[in-house]
This record gives C-alpha cells, structure tokens and sequence, in this order.
C-alpha cells in the first residue's frame, strides 16, 4: 500500500525553507511554536520531526496529518502567552491576529490574502508595507525579510 499523498496549494518548498529560518534564527532558545492557520500541518510536521520543536496547528478546519499536535480552534492573539514564538505562513483571517500576537511574543507573518486592511485593496507587497507602519507605529521591532521559495508571497514580518 502507497503512501497517502499530500495536496497543499503553492510551493511545498516554503515548509522546509520556513522550518529551517525559524531553527537558524532561534535554535534552541524557544520550544513551543503556534503554527497558525497551519492546514494539514505541514510546517508543523517538520519543525517537530526534524527541529524537535512541539509546534501545534491552530486551525478551525481541522484537518491536520495524522501525529500533529493541533487545536481546532480560530486563532486568537491572547492564545499567544502560551507558546514562545507564533508563525503565520499565510494566515488568510488569522491575519490581524497574527500581527496582535507581536506584543507579546515573537512573530513570522508571512502574508497572503488582504485580510489586513479589509477597506483598501492590497496587493502583497502594500500588505507588508501596511503590517510595517503599524508595527512601527507601535514601538515592536521588526525586520522585513524575503524568502526564496517561489511565488510573490514569499515576503514576511518578523518581529522580535
């Protein structure tokens, strides 16, 4: 019997590329990380597995692989107390509450629908130029960075 085959939409490359940044910028220093709007658990999977970090998907599908640690649940920015460092790989309407989540804990946004700015139409690079002046705004240290997976949401938010 086969192995099951996993769908995900856009480059699979992203989970790899994402769980190996996340081990080189914090290595041992955190522990539980909230993969937010994470699907099947992809990212989770191999932050676990090859990291050995316990990464937990917080999503209300789901519909996570089997031997992922999930809540299905929406995400909320006071869940953030919790875990030592929140992830939003393309968070959809976790968004805001992704961004929230910088006042208390260190973040990767990397954004992909406007779920941001629900008045104006923003494209992904006016995304992040928005998620920065509000973070700006509000005195939380941050630093834009571009990923070299493929595809034009591959620029994220990280804040320390």
């Amino acid at each position: 019997m086969g192995r099951k085959q996993i769908r995900c939409h856009g480059s699979e490359e992203r989970f790899e590329e994402l769980a190996k940044f996340i081990h080189d910028k914090y290595g041992n220093s955190i522990k539980y990380i909230a993969d937010v709007a994470g699907g099947q658990g992809l990212l989770s999977r191999i932050l676990s597995k090859k990291y050995n970090y316990e990464s937990e998907v917080i999503d209300p599908r789901g519909y996570v692989l089997k031997g992922v640690q999930n809540v299905q649940s929406e995400y909320l920015s006071e869940m953030a107390s919790y875990y030592d460092l929140i992830v939003g790989l393309h968070p959809d309407e976790a968004t805001k509450e992704v961004v929230y989540s910088s006042f208390m804990k260190p973040t990767i946004i990397i954004p992909c629908c406007n779920f941001w700015d629900l008045e104006n139409k923003l494209g992904s690079k006016a995304m992040i130029i928005s998620i920065s002046k509000y973070l700006k705004k509000n005195n939380i240290n941050y630093e834009v960075y571009t990923f070299s997976f493929k595809g034009p949401k591959n620029i994220g938010i990280i804040t320390s």
